[in-house]
This record gives structure tokens, C-alpha cells and sequence, in this order.
């Protein structure tokens, strides 16, 4: 005679058996440690759910276990599915994920190729601002090329306790800043260097201009904190600091910071003739960073424009193909070297000499003056939610007029090794500590897309190594 099934709630926890009770009571310790680290009570609602799914069972969780054929076949797939997707979510949003390296801004200490761990933990985990979105994608899903995320709910910036602050030296990882607004079609450059070109050329309304014109730009969208790119820097200056570049030496507080060993700039090489592809690449040059040579057509000569290390600079430097002094890119009078940041401010400044700015920190109050609004107008308004505008030289917070501001956040100055090809706080500024997400600990797998599986594409020798070989320098 079959049994009858407990279906009060007294019959069923009469049936619990004592090894359900103790992991029950395990996963309710972890759950509950997770709520205070997450700062939000209002996630104790999910409990009842495991109390559910331990002890009372009145939602048929396993339902499926009992069927046969197609149905069992496909719903135990589901669940594995659902399973990984769920610890994949939990590892990526409080403990780490992997990151590939696109561009050479850090090289040569990360390689265009090097597919990083980056630990979440170091700094403290940030909470998912925006909780509703597919662990396996940053913003957009592949091949349906659909949004990866749901904007509402959106949370309040919040970070678990972490092992240590930031340190001058850091290699980070961090949400692009200006990352907040993106044409689709004109991801590089970002839409605010798009809108600052439409204005050189006399467009007085360029957001109007971009939305009128979705065929050349695309969509026009909206990205949370931490659905933007990924990028990845060097901490330069930290918050409450005073920095200054002079001549590409970036000084802190008055003082002059030492440089990597692999920290590059651009230099121009005279030469007599082509160089061999095969010569550059055993030089540590990337053949995208080697196009040329290059006629100067006024001078008579030609030139490579390419970025190297002292060490790469001084092998160069024997090389016949050589027929004059380098010389700093910078120095050439070749590029023009403005457009930094603060964008449209005219402070006279230059990538190799700016400053001096002072990098905000969390609870510091700063007098703000029509000379330094264009410095801190976007960390106020946009990375700090508030209302600023300046009308007839007074400046109005929230409506009111006021002449200090006292900051919510800490901020960082980041730079890329690559000085003169890296795209950073340079050009876009501070980056605020809720854009930060971690910090990489060992190269993964290192790729070079330069060279074929049976060429050395695999560059076995950055396996596992340490991904800021410079950060005892500082």
C-alpha cells in the first residue's frame, strides 16, 4: 500500500532528516554572513526560500526527477545548467573573472593577448549595481547582439570589506568612466570625444546631431556603472594628492615618482630602408606598432614612429638600418599633443605637461572656483549624482549657491605604461573608487594574435607569472 506524503508542515519537518537539519543550518550561516558583507537586510526575504528548499519542500523543486524520456533528459540539463550559471555569477560578482588584455596600453608588463585573473577580493568586492544581468557578458550578448542586463533594479553603491586600499603601483581593473554614454556604431573614440570633434567643426547640439544620424553612429545608449568596458591602468596618483606632469615626469605632492622598467614612449627612428617584420617582432615591437617606414617628405628622410623600453631603445639604437638620433615623439613637433583633460578647458595644457590637479578624496572638502569647475564639474554632477551649473561666475550645487563641495567618494589617476599609446586619466580624468572592480594576480594564458598556433602563439613562458612585475619599483 503506497504512503501518504507529509503535506501539513508538521508532517513534513517530523520527516526532515538530521543531515538535511545540519546543511540547512550550514548554508544559513553562509547566507546570513553574505547579508551583512552585502549591506542590504532586505535580501533576508530570499531565506524563506531556503527553508523551502531544505526543510518544507512545499514548491516541487525536484518534480522532474520523477518523470521519464525526453522530459527528465532535458530538465536534468536545465538544472546543471542553472546550477553553473548561478555559481559562475555568485564567483565573477564577488570573487573574481578573467580579463583579455585588447590594446597595448600597459605593454610590455600585460601583452595584447595575456587573459588575466582578476581578484575582486583585494579591494573589496563591489556589489552588483545592477543585479539582473548574464554572468557571461559584460553589455551585450553575442550573435543576438541584445543588451546582457536589465537596468531596473539599480543599487546603491556598496563594497565589502577588503584585504588592503589601493597602492601607487596597482595594476586595476575598472569600469571606463566615460563609459556612461556609447554610440554603438562609434565605440573608439567614446561618444563625449565624438561630441568635442562635432563642436570643433561648428555643431553647436552634438548629442541631437549623433541621434539624428543613428547610420553613422547607431544607437544611442545608457550603461550602469558596472555594465561599462573594462579597462585596465596603472595607479598613478591616489586620493588627496596633488599631481603634476612636467616634460613626462609626473611628479606627487612637488615630488618626482620613479618609472617602471617597462614603461614606453614613442620615439621617431631615421633609417635608410625598410626594417625587417622579423626584426621588430624579436625587438618585442608589434607589427601594428612598426608600419612604415614612414616618408617625411619636408625633411627628406624616412622614419618609424614606434614605441620602446630604455632596453628596446638602446638594442635600436646599434641597428644599421639607423641613420640619425631618436627622438621623443613628443619633442618631434610631429603630433599635436593637446585635447587632454579637462575637455574644452583652456588651461594650456599638453600630454607630456599638465597639472597641477588635485585628486579628490571621500569626505574632503574643496573650494571650488571658476578656474578649477572645468577639473571637478563631471566627478560632482555625474560620478556623484548632484545638479552644478556656474551662471554669471557663481556656481550652484542642488540650486543653491556654493562655493565648497564636500566629496562622497574616493578618486584615482591611472596611466597607461605605454605612455604615449595609452588612452587615460590623461584625457578623461579621475577614476571613482565605485568604477573599480579588482585587480589582476597571474596571467592565465598569454596569446600572441600576431603569430600562428605552430609560431610561438602560445607564449607559454607568461603562464602563470605575475602580471605587474614592476610594482616593487614604486
Amino acid at each position: 500500500m503506497e504512503s501518504k506524503k507529509p503535506y501539513s508542515l508538521k508532517e513534513r519537518l517530523r520527516g526532515v532528516k538530521k543531515s538535511r537539519w545540519i546543511r540547512f543550518a550550514i548554508v544559513s550561516l553562509i547566507f546570513f554572513f553574505w547579508v551583512i558583507l552585502m549591506g542590504n537586510p532586505w535580501l533576508l526575504l530570499l531565506w524563506p526560500l531556503l527553508i523551502d528548499i531544505y526543510i518544507t519542500q512545499f514548491i516541487p523543486w525536484a518534480w522532474w526527477k520523477n518523470r521519464k524520456g525526453i522530459t527528465r533528459t532535458v530538465m536534468a540539463w536545465v538544472d546543471a545548467i542553472v546550477y553553473a550559471l548561478v555559481l559562475i555569477y555568485f564567483i565573477f560578482a564577488f570573487i573574481g573573472q578573467q580579463y583579455e588584455i585588447p590594446s597595448s596600453s600597459l605593454e610590455k608588463s600585460l601583452l595584447v593577448g595575456d587573459r588575466l585573473w582578476v581578484d575582486k577580493t583585494v579591494y573589496g568586492a563591489r556589489v552588483p549595481q545592477t543585479p539582473i544581468h548574464f554572468p557571461l557578458a559584460q553589455h551585450t550578448l553575442p550573435i543576438v547582439n541584445t543588451k546582457s542586463y536589465i537596468e531596473k533594479p539599480q543599487l546603491p553603491y556598496h563594497r565589502m570589506p577588503g584585504v588592503r586600499s589601493i597602492r601607487r603601483g596597482d595594476i586595476v581593473v575598472f569600469n571606463y568612466p566615460q563609459g556612461d554614454t556609447v554610440a554603438l556604431k562609434v565605440q573608439n573614440p567614446d561618444y563625449y570625444q565624438i561630441c568635442a570633434e562635432l563642436r570643433a567643426k561648428g555643431v553647436m547640439d552634438p548629442k541631437a546631431h549623433i541621434q539624428n544620424n543613428p547610420e553613422m553612429f547607431g544607437e544611442l545608449v545608457w550603461r550602469p556603472v558596472d555594465r561599462r568596458e573594462n579597462y585596465v591602468k596603472r595607479t598613478i596618483g591616489l586620493p588627496g594628492e596633488c599631481l603634476s606632469i612636467k616634460d613626462d615626469v609626473i611628479y606627487i605632492d612637488g615630488k618626482a615618482i620613479a618609472e617602471p622598467d617597462n614603461v614606453q614612449y614613442n620615439y621617431i627612428i631615421p633609417v635608410n630602408g625598410p626594417v625587417p617584420a622579423g626584426k621588430w617582432q624579436e625587438l618585442g615591437v608589434r607589427a601594428e606598432d612598426a608600419q612604415g617606414p614612414i616618408r617625411d617628405e619636408y625633411n627628406g628622410f624616412s622614419f618609424y614612429d614606434v614605441p620602446l623600453t630604455a632596453a628596446m631603445k638602446a638594442e635600436l639604437e646599434k641597428w644599421p638600418e639607423v641613420i640619425g638620433p631618436l627622438v621623443r615623439e613628443s619633442k618631434s613637433g610631429m603630433l599635436d599633443l593637446t585635447g587632454v583633460f579637462p575637455a574644452g578647458a583652456d588651461y594650456g595644457w599638453t600630454r607630456p605637461d599638465m597639472g597641477e590637479i588635485w585628486i579628490p578624496k571621500r569626505g574632503s572638502t574643496l573650494h571650488l572656483t571658476p578656474d578649477n569647475y572645468a577639473l571637478y564639474e563631471r566627478a560632482i554632477r555625474t560620478y556623484e549624482g548632484n545638479s552644478l551649473e556656474m551662471r554669471d561666475g557663481k556656481i550652484y550645487i542642488n540650486g543653491e549657491s556654493s562655493e565648497y563641495y564636500t566629496f562622497k567618494m574616493d578618486y584615482y589617476w591611472m596611466m597607461g605604461d605605454n605612455r604615449d599609446r595609452s588612452a587615460d586619466s590623461r584625457y578623461w580624468g579621475f577614476v571613482p573608487e565605485d568604477h573599480v572592480v579588482g585587480s589582476p594576480v597571474f596571467i592565465i594564458l598569454s596569446l600572441d594574435k600576431e603569430r600562428s598556433l605552430f609560431d610561438g602563439k602560445v607564449r607559454w613562458n607568461r603562464v602563470l607569472r605575475n602580471p605587474n612585475p614592476d610594482k616593487g619599483k614604486w
